[in-house]
Formats: C-alpha cells, structure tokens, sequence
C-alpha cells in the first residue's frame, strides 16, 4: 500500500504527459502538433455510455479523432484530433499498482497517440519503450 501526500492536480499530471509526448521519436512527434491534450478528473457521461463503461474508473484514457491512416480530404473543418486522459482513474490504477505516476500516464498516453496514427498494440508498445 502507498501512502503519499496530495495527489498530483490535473496540471501536474498534463505535465507528465507532455513530458513524454517531447520524448517521443521525431517522426511521430512532428505529426502530434495539432492534437490536443486534455486532462480531466473522469470521462463523462455521454463517453462512457459510448463506450459501454458503468464504472468511470475503467476508463483511463481515450483518443477522439480521425486516424491518419483513414484521413481524406473529405474530412477538412471537422474539429481537431484530441487525447483525453483521466486523472482519477489513472491515480487509481497508480495507487494500487507497482508502476510510477510517469511511466503509468507515459503508458496511457502512448496507447491513445498510438490511435492517432493508426497502429497496432505491438506497435505502441515498441514506441513505448523508446520515450522511456
């Protein structure tokens, strides 16, 4: 069990997450520019009734967007790709497990870039690993 003081605030945890996305391989980094990176306490309705999640802990990020791999030109004045992440289910998942704050917020954010560019499991993993 850990025992910490205050948990780290939705600013200090977008900290985090841009510190990995500056850690990122040149080719992908330069292809995040116009994502949007927002931290929030937990996903809202509206998404987790989208996604079929009762419980807001289960979910710990999401990507919302269009993959570059499926991008047209059809697509042009639809609203900027963004990656959310949710802070208090990430805590959750921090406080009960054995992984630091970073490497668990590198890893959610990791996985919802990894959608922005289309890839597979394998594929972020591999990229994971590299920001490390």
């Amino acid at each position: 069990m850990r025992t910490f003081g205050n948990p780290p605030s939705a600013d200090e945890m977008e900290a985090i997450a841009r510190a990995t996305l500056r850690a990122l391989p040149a080719p992908f980094a330069e292809h995040l520019g116009d994502v949007v990176l927002l931290v929030e306490d937990f996903a809202d309705e509206e998404t987790l009734e989208a996604m079929g999640i009762e419980d807001p802990f289960e979910l710990t990020g999401i990507y919302e967007g269009v993959p570059l791999t499926e991008r047209s030109v059809e697509q042009s004045g639809t609203l900027p790709d963004r990656v959310r992440l949710f802070r208090r289910p990430i805590l959750d998942e921090w406080a009960d497990g054995n992984d630091t704050l970073e490497h668990l917020v590198a890893h959610v954010l990791i996985h919802e870039v990894g959608h922005h560019f289309g890839l597979s499991d394998e594929d972020m993993l591999a990229i994971e690993e590299s920001a490390a």
